[in-house]
Formats: C-alpha cells, structure tokens, sequence
C-alpha cells in the first residue's frame, strides 16, 4: 500500500510521456521533417478515425474544443438575441461561446447524477430559443431521448458538448451521434489527449460538415477567395499525429478507467459518500469520478494532506461567477446545482492509478467520513 509520504497526482501525464515516448517521438519527428505543419495528411485520417469512433459520417478537426462549440452554435443559426438552454454546472466554456455569439444563456438545473434534468427544459423555452446544449459532464452522457423529444416538439437545434465524454455511450449510441452537432475537446486532461489545446466537431449533416471546414480557415475557399469571414480554428497537423497515435489505446484508457470507477463503487460505502453509479443504459468513459460528500473541503484538505491529489468540477456554478452578473441570475435559483457544489469532490481515476493508490485512497476517505 502507498505511504503518505508518496504523493498520487490526480492527474499523471509524466506517466503517459514515459509509456508514449519510444514510438512518439519518431512520429514527430517524422511530422516536422516534412514541413506539413497546417493540414495535411494527419488532419484527413484523424477525421476519418473520429467520425468512425463517434459513429457519424463526418468529423471536423479544430484547435480547441472552445472553438468547436462556438462554430457549432454558429452552425445552427445561433446569433444575437437568440437563447440557448444549458445547464450553469459545466465548465466555463460552454457559456462563454453563447455570450461571445451575441446570445443569452438560460439556464436550467440539474438532476443529482449532475447532467441537465429534461424535464425542467420546456419550461425555459420562449420564442427566441435556438438551441438546446446538454452538457455530458464527467464522461456521463445527459438523458437524450427526452431532450432530442423536446427539441423536434419545439424545432430547436441541439449541440452536444461532449468534451469530456469521447468514447461514451447512451443506450448503444455514441456521444456526439445524437444531436444535430457534437463538440470534443482533446486537451491535455481529456482521455484522448493532445500535447496541447485542440478538439473536433462530429455531424452526419453534409452541409454543416462543409461550412466548419470552410468556417476553420478564414471562411476561404481558396488561398485568394474568402466565401464568409471565418475564424483560425483549424487543428494543428503536429497534434492531429499525436491524437492518430493515442487512438489506438484509448480503448484501454477507458477500461482503465472504468476498472478504477467499478473499484471505487465496491469499496466505498454509499451510505457515507454519494458515488456515481452508472444506469443501466450508460456507459461512463469516467473523464472524472466525481463524489459528493458533506465537508468537503475538510475532506480534500485531509487528503491532500495524506499525498492524495484530488479537484473540484465545478466549484462556483457559472451563474454563480462575477462574468455572469449582467445575465441577471441569484443564489437561490437553481438549488441542485449549488447544492452540488458545496459538494462535489473530484478523486484521482486516470489510467495510471495502481490497485494500492486507490487501496490508500480509499481507507483515506473511509477514516475521514467515520
């Protein structure tokens, strides 16, 4: 078992250099030999590979999963003084893009597995909603059936933001297949990470398929023309070969992970900490395992304390944050959510973990809660 005096990082990536680095490095190497730095070859089969793995007929690489967001809200028609439905629990981005597109978040509260309640969705829809963006937090993919139920009723588009969800399934369909649009993120925390900022878009819509490729260099269609003004979102060719050589193991990263996940659920008393057990139709690639758990922050003082790294998805909701004043929301008005926040805690799960980090972090947490 693992001393205190060893620290578990919550995250591990000198862990992931040390086991990628023999075969990584000639790929780079090879890359920047060939002076093919911006498209290219990398791009064309990264895009190919995640349109298979996401079960969709395209996919469009982008340097961030930021820009994946913002280009498929634009996708849809979201402009100014439309309104877009998300939950106010997700990482700042996914309203940041809605703010810098001219139009206004409505939020809508959460279920306790943390993902956006469906059945509160209607209730926040006027006459100037575009869009629904369910957020599948934590590698949990929302309850979709009724949201996409909403969304036909209603003629809304619905974005998903999968970035913390490649791989994930809902009832045998792959996140990012399911909306009109699906954005990923490939940052270095991701489960599919890149050696830097990066991300994708996924669409079985051929016409959205050709605007983002269109949209991600300028809006030029070739070097002299320019059909729309565009943005610089395309993925660097240098992170599509990284990305095209982590595939292949992003398999055993999940199991990994869903392994670490299933250990904790078999060792963790639910009756002293609220875990996040899987429905039965889910499929968690566990992005992070989020617990909930009185004392908090006594709890993760402890143990940080005892070497044990551990994070907080998210602790101050967005309506909740100084950028978000002038939207006009209050404490109070969304009482799952800030609930959650007081206590959610975030512990070590990537694939790195052995059998004796989770032994030490687990009697850790079990001499705290008794």
């Amino acid at each position: 078992m693992a001393s205190s005096s060893d620290r578990i990082p919550y995250v591990n990536l000198e862990a992931q250099w040390k086991e990628d680095r023999e075969e990584l490095l000639p790929i780079i190497d090879h890359l920047l030999s060939t002076g093919q730095y911006v498209g290219g070859s990398e791009i064309d089969r990264f895009e190919k590979q995640m349109a298979g793995l996401c079960s969709v007929r395209f996919a469009v690489a982008l340097n961030s999963g930021t820009d994946a967001l913002t280009l498929a809200l634009r996708l849809v028609g979201v402009g100014p003084g439309d309104e877009v439905i998300t939950p106010p629990n997700s990482f700042v981005a996914s309203t940041a893009v809605i703010m810098h597109l001219g139009a206004v978040p409505v939020f809508v509260d959460v279920l306790p597995d943390q993902n956006i309640d469906p059945d509160k969705i209607e209730a926040a829809i006027t006459k100037k909603t575009k869009a629904i963006m369910p957020v599948h937090l934590s590698g949990r993919i929302c309850d979709m059936d009724p949201i996409l139920e909403v969304a036909k009723d209603c003629g809304l588009r619905v974005v998903e933001d999968a970035a913390q969800a490649v791989g994930s399934k809902y009832k045998n369909r792959t996140s990012g297949s399911m909306g009109d649009i699906g954005c990923f993120s490939t940052h270095p925390l991701k489960n599919l990470n890149s050696c830097g900022d990066g991300g994708f878009l996924t669409t079985n819509d051929k016409s959205i398929y050709e605007m983002a490729r269109t949209l991600r260099n300028h809006g030029m269609i070739d070097r002299n023309y320019i059909e729309h003004f565009g943005h610089v979102s395309r993925m660097d060719n240098l992170q599509a070969a990284i990305l095209n050589y982590r595939i292949k193991k992003l398999d055993k990263i999940i199991a990994n992970r869903r392994r670490n996940a299933q250990y904790y659920f078999d060792h963790i008393p639910p009756q002293k900490v609220i875990l996040p057990f899987e429905k039965k139709y889910e499929f968690n690639s566990y992005h992070t395992f989020v617990i909930q758990v009185e004392n908090r922050n006594e709890l993760r003082e402890f143990l940080f304390d005892q070497g044990i790294e551990t994070a907080i998805h998210y602790p101050t909701p967005i309506h909740l944050q100084p950028a978000a004043k002038g939207l006009g929301y209050k404490k109070g008005d969304f009482a799952v959510t800030e609930k959650q926040a007081e206590k959610i805690l975030t512990l070590p799960i990537n694939q790195y973990n052995t059998k004796n980090d989770l032994d030490f972090i687990i009697e850790a947490i079990l001499q705290f809660v008794n």
